[in-house]
């Protein structure tokens, strides 16, 4: 890729404003990614039921 293609792509991905859904699958794309490095069973269903976990206890306080 050409360095002005890669300028191009960089500033039109400033504008792009990110759901909320959106962004819990990219924290959680972030989560696995990191995890499953150190331990490969961590899977994304275990960072998944942790996320729904720690949501469900956001949620109640």
């Amino acid at each position: 890729m050409r360095d002005n293609n890669l300028q191009y792509l960089i500033e039109k991905s400033k504008g792009v404003k990110m759901t909320p859904a959106e962004a819990e699958r990219q924290r959680r794309s972030f989560a696995f990614g990191n995890t499953n490095i150190e331990n490969d069973r961590v899977t994304r269903r275990v960072v998944d039921e942790q996320a729904e976990k720690i949501g469900s206890a956001k949620a109640g306080s």
